[in-house]
């Protein structure tokens, strides 16, 4: 495992959940993570999202936030809404940035991450909720 940048951190113990209904977005997004070290699992709804969550709790959680039957604003909020996932750091990814705020006010996200991803961003973003998550 290669260490980048000099940020001494072990990402092999942080798990990362990664949804979006477009697998070689998923896929993608595992692919630059597993690479910097992290554990990673991909799930390709929001429904699917819930359930893994019933199970496991990852340190993080992409969330691709237009989705069909269940959008990434309607899983966050079921998230932030259950007092056992209500602390889960979210990240949305989405090509569409800034009519979030205005659209979904009552939902808590840490960034917005825009596609298409760029890889750096990606990490860098992911780095600094982990940092923050982990001082909390």
């Amino acid at each position: 495992m290669s260490v980048k940048k000099g940020v001494q951190q072990d990402n092999a113990s942080k798990l990362i959940l990664v949804c979006d209904d477009v697998r070689d977005n998923s896929v993608f997004l595992q692919t630059v993570l597993e690479m910097e070290g992290y554990e990673v699992d991909i799930v390709d709804s929001g429904a699917a999202t819930l359930a893994y969550l019933e199970s496991t709790i990852p340190n993080l959680l992409l969330l691709d936030v237009m989705m069909p039957d269940m959008d990434g604003y309607e899983v966050a909020r079921r998230i932030q809404n259950n007092p056992i996932l209500q602390n889960l750091t979210i990240l949305f990814i989405t090509a569409h940035g800034e009519a979030f705020f205005n659209q979904q006010p009552d939902v808590k996200v840490r960034v917005i991450i825009r596609k298409p991803v760029e890889p750096d961003v990606l990490i860098e973003y992911v780095q600094a909720a982990l940092l923050q998550t982990h001082h909390l």
